[in-house]
């Protein structure tokens, strides 16, 4: 069964040099644009991430340094990949927490910017909602196939299609084949920041980390000024420091009333 589509919807996959989402980069994409008559486009770019690749990151995907010395920089196909994605929904496997996140600090480290809204489907939320698999396991079990050739970001990004397509037709009465619906199911929680170091809670963002966890983050900056500061200057990933700067000029314009 294919999801409803009231617009474009982006299946992707990232290999990147390791996973954390402020200092990593992505050395591969993969795109599978589905419009709402179902017909569709493949992408896929391998980019030097200008740092090297480790090892045990090659090890997993099979990208070295080498295979992308001659590749362009993710700023260079920055603002052409903004606009192949403009007006469409997004969807992975575990991209909620990784891909999505990854993607929107190459945007933003390449100064283009980054649409957010938009809806995410996460189609490894599905399945441990439902199931509780890998991606290789999800494939077997949905399709009755054998994922061939793992971790490369095609691969990956077929076997989700797939596998997402699969779960609509098995769990039919419990999910509606709706973007809507699926970016609601999937969401594990309402997170401000892809990085997820900030979440609302009744509509209030609360630090989701560190000393200040589930404070409210302006009651943090009238209590410790400092404290943005720090995060600024820290390791932090380029869209949660964008986020606290939209609430700290909103916390400042209330104070200068």
């Amino acid at each position: 069964m294919i999801p409803q589509l009231q617009r474009p919807l982006v299946i992707f996959d990232l290999e990147a040099t390791g996973i954390n989402i402020g200092t990593d980069r992505i050395v591969e994409i993969s795109l599978i644009k589905v419009q709402p008559d179902g017909t569709r486009q493949t992408r896929t770019e391998r980019i030097n991430p200008g740092i090297p690749i480790p090892p045990e990151a090659s090890a997993i995907h099979g990208i070295f340094d080498a295979d992308v010395a001659d590749k362009p920089r993710f700023a260079d196909i920055a603002a052409d990949l903004r606009d192949w994605l403009e007006g469409c929904d997004l969807a992975g496997y575990n991209s909620n927490r990784f891909d999505v996140p990854m993607l929107v600090e190459e945007f933003l480290r390449a100064q283009v910017g980054f649409d957010e809204n938009r809806r995410y489907i996460d189609v490894m939320r599905i399945f441990t909602l439902m199931e509780k698999r890998t991606l290789e396991a999800a494939y077997k079990f949905y399709c009755g196939k054998t994922l061939e050739n793992a971790h490369a970001a095609e691969a990956d990004t077929l076997a989700t299609w797939e596998v997402l397509q699969a779960q609509l037709e098995r769990y039919a009465v419990e999910l509606e084949p709706d973007v809507e619906f699926l970016d609601r199911f999937t969401a594990d929680e309402e997170f401000v920041d892809f990085g997820r170091r900030m979440i609302y809670q009744n509509g209030v963002e609360v630090f989701h980390f560190g000393k200040h966890k589930g404070k409210p983050v302006e009651e943090v900056f009238e209590r410790e000024p400092s404290y943005y500061d720090w995060m600024l200057k820290g390791d932090f990933p380029e869209h949660t420091k964008l986020k606290l700067k939209t609430i700290w000029l909103r916390y400042r314009s209330r104070k200068n009333r």
